[in-house]
């Protein structure tokens, strides 16, 4: 499901359930969602316990010794401030009224309010293959997670987060840990001890635009109209309408006119025989392969041979990632399906399944837009036993039906915007947690925003700036990750929207207490949600430990571009963080800096380190006025970093003089 389909799904289930919400019953005590048992509560810092009761009616709150009471307003609403208390727990919280609730497993600790796009969503359980050490032995009892379910609600501010629980960093739990959030949570707890609580509220596919409030995308005279519009309902019921419309006459019924379906055997079946079909090297797209412009689903076969260690115990099949949607069959049974492009395909297979000598792999791929196919350089393997059968090679292919599907040649056929989302999720799951006193806040957003790259200059202080208002706790620290390499790599200088919205990060720095992980080395070329998330993951807890730590370790960040001064031909850089010295990551030459005259055409340039400095020339541009460092979507082979191994954020100078 791509991210624009599902804002309209969520947007159109939060504008309806908002008709229908209803408040806790008057004549109960009851609390927000995030204030629950087994919650981290921000140590050091005055503690708000909120809720809601019958007017007027008497609450008391107990908890660590101390009693602090309330009355709820005419409203029903009613809270308590708590004095500020050391790390600790657990403990126990008792609210008392008309009823009683028991709070139990509390701890005292730190507290990250961690949002943005899908790679702060992306959790341990796509990851654990990678890092099957953390995944399958890591316990961690006081790191504690609460994800906030996805909602959206263009309407209102809400009074409370959507359904969630918090959960310990302990067994089957850690893989519904968010894998960036966790890494960085584990190498804090582990470097201090302290209980470390973790709020992931985060939802692929939205823009920046989702998750500001009303307050802060007014300081944009350019999104008026956008306001208007999604506080207008006819606006937003006919944008409904478009998608409902849409959605409720599909192309076509895909099993009726499916010939892999529809004949005396079905494809599937291992005593089908194939007549006729065309040679497939996966991974790959079909596009690549002979077969144009096609949208539809497609049949592929392999026969493999399986010796007889690997028969009768459990298997993994391994198949990548694959465009769109899949369903496979092994020897006829089918194993598992994905129904959109971007999870990996790890299907388990059951003891007894596999024979020894020949067994056969079918996959259904269905595809309605793009290139259809293997997305390559992932994993396409059968594994048993520790034996492992590499899937990579010959196969065969059979076109199974031909479908028309509306817009699948760009993504853009119909009215919706993405920006219409503007507000959305900040009113669902921002808003309700801003009581909830934090330590700082995490944020990996970005890759929907590349269309209008320069504009997330503006956007992303606005942001910031704006939640540390609603939160009221001062210059609370913002740590973000930068966006990763990903694309297809290019051998000469270019323009790039990834590029300009790393520019755009790197700029919001000038904001105090940010911080900004670099992560371009840490991308897939192949893919929009690379499973590196330890790296990016540690290195913003480098700038925690820095920024609300007190840590004085000098490299906490890679170098940061400061200033550029001409020197004939030569463009001399200088950098911030360049902590116990600049180095050239596997030795060599310095790569991929560019270098332009006033024309603003860049050529490839020379560089080296001198001290802390950079020298830039090329003697292609005899009168130089800018430079650029790892300007690309995927500026593969960007090799500046320090001392420590931590890699130089992307930048572009303006006229060096």
């Amino acid at each position: 499901m791509t991210g624009r389909y599902r804002v309209f799904r969520v947007l159109f289930m939060g504008f309806a359930l908002s008709c229908f919400y209803v408040f806790p019953a008057a004549a109960d005590i009851s609390l927000p969602r995030l204030i629950s048992s087994h919650m981290v509560l921000q140590r050091d810092m005055k503690i708000t316990i909120r809720g809601w009761a019958a007017p007027d009616e008497k609450i008391s709150v107990d908890f660590h010794g101390r009693i602090e009471h309330a009355v709820a307003g005419k409203d029903g609403k009613w809270n308590v401030i708590l004095a500020p208390m050391p790390a600790g727990g657990p403990f126990t919280m008792t609210i008392t009224g008309k009823n009683k609730i028991v709070l139990t497993d509390v701890l005292l600790g730190d507290v990250w309010f961690c949002s943005g796009q899908s790679n702060m969503v992306l959790p341990m359980e796509r990851i654990k293959e990678k890092y099957p050490d953390e995944a399958g032995r890591d316990s961690f009892p006081e790191i504690r997670n609460y994800f906030v379910q996805e909602k959206l609600d263009l309407t209102r501010v809400h009074d409370d987060l959507p359904e969630g629980k918090w959960v310990s960093a302990t067994g089957s739990n850690l893989l519904s840990f968010g894998g960036l959030s966790y890494f960085f949570a584990k190498a804090l707890y582990q470097k201090y001890h302290i209980p470390i609580g973790i709020i992931n509220s985060s939802v692929g596919g939205y823009p920046i635009e989702a998750w500001m409030s009303t307050d802060a995308l007014g300081q944009f005279p350019a999104k008026d109209s956008l306001l208007k519009n999604i506080h207008d309902s006819p606006y937003i019921n006919h944008l409904m309408r478009v998608r409902a419309d849409k959605k409720s006459a599909p192309p076509v019924e895909v099993t009726d006119q499916d010939k892999g379906l529809t004949g005396p055997l079905r494809w599937t079946d291992p005593a089908y025989v194939p007549e006729k079909w065309h040679s497939f090297w996966l991974p790959g797209y079909w596009t690549d392969q002979g077969v144009k412009g096609l949208h539809g689903i497609v049949y592929f076969r392999k026969e493999i041979t399986v010796p007889y260690s690997m028969t009768g115990v459990p298997a993994k099949l391994f198949l990548g990632r694959i465009v769109d949607a899949d369903s496979t069959f092994v020897n006829g049974k089918f194993v598992g399906n994905i129904t959109y492009q971007y999870p990996p395909r790890r299907y388990s297979l059951p003891p007894g399944l596999l024979k020894p000598g020949k067994n056969t792999i079918v996959i259904r791929v269905t595809n309605s837009a793009g290139k259809g196919g293997f997305v390559p350089e992932k994993n396409y393997s059968l594994v048993a036993n520790g034996e492992k059968i590499d899937l990579r090679g010959d196969w065969i292919y059979q076109v199974g039906q031909v479908l028309e599907f509306p817009g699948a040649e760009s993504h853009e056929s119909d009215d919706y915007d993405p920006r219409t989302s503007a507000t959305g999720l900040y009113n669902t799951m921002v808003a309700p947690a801003t009581s909830y006193a934090i330590k700082g806040i995490l944020w990996n957003q970005g890759e929907s925003n590349t269309g209008h790259a320069r504009e997330y200059a503006l956007l992303l202080p606005a942001l910031i700036s704006d939640w540390r208002k609603k939160w009221n706790e001062g210059d609370i620290p913002f740590l973000y990750a930068q966006l990763p390499g990903y694309g297809e790599v290019e051998y000469a200088p270019s323009e790039s929207d990834w590029a300009e919205l790393r520019q755009s990060q790197l700029e919001a720095m000038k904001l105090p207490r940010t911080g900004m992980a670099v992560a371009i080395d840490a991308g897939e070329w192949n893919d929009l949600h690379p499973l590196n998330k330890k790296d990016v993951g540690q290195r913003l807890a480098l700038w925690a430990e820095h920024i609300t730590y007190g840590s004085d370790e000098p490299d906490y960040s890679g170098p940061v571009f400061r200033s550029c001064q001409k020197d004939g031909s030569r463009i001399i850089l200088q950098f911030d963080h360049t902590g116990t010295g600049l180095a050239i990551k596997g030795g060599g030459e310095l790569y991929y800096f560019s270098i332009a005259g006033a024309d603003k055409k860049y050529v490839w340039a020379k560089a080296k380190i001198e001290g802390e400095k950079v020298i830039v020339w090329s003697d292609k541009i005899p009168d130089p006025v800018s430079v650029r460092y790892a300007w690309a979507n995927n500026p593969e082979g960007a090799n500046l970093y320090n001392k420590k191994g931590l890699p130089a954020s992307p930048f572009e100078t303006n006229n060096c003089h």
